[in-house]
């Protein structure tokens, strides 16, 4: 099964060539890009065997590895992830994805492992309970992770890109943490909440204060930098409370429109 995202690169013509070729490989063309979790939750849709691998086409998942991952896919083992012990990316691109995880961590209150990604072996279980997942907002690794099935790692190497380069850049898996975080926690909520109450213990101190003083007789008239500074100190942690609450309320807003996360354009199984 091949999953092209509506790739600029004239992917779809290789993959059309190989499927006449050989037809028990599979294409699919979606009908824009839906990102690549999107993709992946199209190839598992349609997926039909009994073990699923899931990997990307840039060749830095080795092939080779496969049968790695297969054999240790038994018993009560669902989910086989590959762990990368020796990443062949660039410096700027390890650390982006270790501060990616790190703070997809911290919003979502678990600990993710930067060495493994999507690369990896899944059950027909495992796959079949994330095709009954009905949120139109994807991220393999805590969907799986949120099924609680057996889970085991398996050293790999891993490939050096030798064309194009990654689409997640630094500002991309940026938006992509608080966009996941929004979906899949509550974190922020009770952030906002903590926030408001260190506000009120704050202000209940100053009041006590404030009346300390004009019991004690020692009553001076506030200055205007004071009060500027309370005005604008309370008006942005209210006007950013608004705003994750206007956030959560957008991903609500986008989920109530049931509508789904990707369109598949093409299918080579439906050519004659």
């Amino acid at each position: 099964m091949l999953v092209d995202d509506n790739s600029p690169d004239r992917a779809w013509e290789r993959i059309a060539e190989l499927s006449r070729l050989h037809p028990h490989v599979r294409g699919l063309r979606l009908a824009r890009n839906f990102g690549q979790h999107a993709a992946i939750s199209a190839g598992l849709a349609h997926a039909m065997g009994a073990s699923t691998i899931v990997m990307d086409c840039d060749l830095q998942d080795v092939p080779e590895e496969i049968p790695k991952l297969l054999e240790a896919l038994h018993g009560d083992v669902e989910v086989v992830l590959a762990q990368r012990v020796d990443r062949q990316d660039s410096w700027l691109k390890r650390t982006g994805s270790q501060l990616f995880y790190r703070a997809l961590g911290w919003l979502t209150d678990t600990q993710y492992d930067p060495s493994t990604a999507n690369f990896g072996a899944y059950s027909r279980k495992v796959v079949d309970t994330l095709n009954t997942m009905p949120e139109s907002d994807r991220f393999l690794p805590l969907l799986v992770r949120w099924t609680g099935f057996q889970t085991h790692k398996v050293a790999v190497s891993h490939g050096r890109r030798t064309e194009g380069k990654s689409s997640y850049s630094f500002g991309k898996l940026l938006q992509m943490a608080t966009r996941v975080a929004l979906s899949f926690s509550d974190k922020p909520l009770r952030m906002v909440m903590t926030a408001a109450l260190v506000i009120a213990a704050v202000a209940a101190a100053i009041v006590a204060f404030s009346v300390y003083r004009y019991t004690s007789g020692d009553v001076q008239v506030a200055g205007f930098t004071s009060i500027i500074a309370s005005i604008w100190l309370v008006g942005s942690i209210v006007i950013a409370c608004i705003g994750i609450l206007g956030l959560y309320l957008g991903r609500v807003h986008g989920e109530s429109k049931k509508r789904p996360s990707y369109l598949v354009w093409q299918d080579t199984r439906n050519w004659p």
